[in-house]
């Protein structure tokens, strides 16, 4: 006995048209262009806003769940896992809502088989995944940037620690080598640089060293074994800095690739949800489902 194949446009075995669907609508002719621009638009900007509205929400949610006092508040490292949990929540939700809203408004050409037919509505959630990220890329090309350059902030970080260390307590340090005398600011500035090559270089030059010496005794009139003294603690001071500055890049350079690695999982696994719900959006156009069923039988 001949079977009769599915005519496009016809409801598909196992889609939800019991009690609810209407009689499908009728394929549109072929215009010359598989791609709906319109529908694809539609579904990037609806993504984009409902992750603009949706990222917005969450900074409220992360600025209450900070405080100034210390011991109040989050931990950092649980407001971060927190932070990264709701990003990869909004970017799929966001896709996927707009993959829907891409296959349900693309018109259905009927020239396709049911298979060719969720083929195209897929690949234009993949579109709206496409142009979302674009979108995403110019709004917020700062928070973006900020993301992706963890990495290179954290090693030139690492390079330049003592540099950093001696800009911000350098004049500290000096003080506490030349306490007690008025010293000009030309030789402030020279023992400041001289301490600062010091620790980059990881260790003082015998030269360097009597010349400082020689310098603070002249200048304090402090016997030159306490200025010795006053030198290595000085120095000393300056390597932990240093030190626990390289620590706090090498965290950062590891936050920074733990997070391009959750970016790119995100974005890969966002294209695949907006992919499936555009061939869903697709079928409810097909069948003619109200998205109003479809909520209820998700509660269901």
């Amino acid at each position: 006995m001949a079977t009769m194949s599915p005519t496009p446009g016809g409801p598909t075995p196992g889609s939800p048209t019991t009690g609810h669907a209407t009689a499908a609508l009728p394929a549109a002719s072929h215009d010359g262009s598989y791609i709906d621009w319109p529908a694809i638009i539609a579904g990037a900007v609806l993504a984009t806003t409902i992750s603009i509205v949706l990222f917005t929400f969450g900074s409220g949610i992360g600025l209450s769940m900070t405080s100034l006092e210390a011991g109040e508040g989050v931990s950092l490292r649980w407001l971060t896992i927190a932070a990264g949990i709701w990003f990869v929540w909004v970017t799929i939700s966001s896709f996927s809502a707009g993959g829907y809203l891409a296959g349900r408004m693309r018109r259905r050409f009927g020239d396709a088989t049911e298979d060719e037919s969720d083929t195209r509505d897929g690949a234009h959630g993949v579109m709206v995944w496409a142009t979302g990220a674009l979108l995403g890329v110019f709004m917020a090309t700062a928070g973006l940037g900020g993301a992706l350059g963890i990495t290179a902030s954290a090693t030139g970080a690492a390079a330049g620690g003592a540099a950093s260390v001696m800009a911000e307590s350098g004049d500290y340090l000096t003080d506490r080598l030349l306490r007690g005398a008025d010293v000009p600011p030309e030789t402030r500035d020279e023992v400041t640089t001289i301490l600062a090559r010091s620790v980059a270089e990881g260790e003082v030059a015998p030269e360097d060293r009597a010349y400082l010496i020689q310098l603070a005794a002249a200048q304090t009139g402090t016997d030159p074994a306490e200025v010795e003294a006053r030198i290595d603690a000085v120095l000393a001071d300056l390597e932990q800095a240093r030190l626990a500055a390289v620590e706090a890049a090498e965290r950062a350079r590891i936050a920074g690739v733990i997070a391009a690695f959750v970016l790119a999982a995100t974005m890969l696994v966002s294209a695949g949800a907006a992919y499936f719900a555009a061939v869903m959006g697709g079928n409810h156009r097909d069948n003619n489902v109200a998205f109003r069923y479809v909520a209820a039988t998700r509660r269901r």
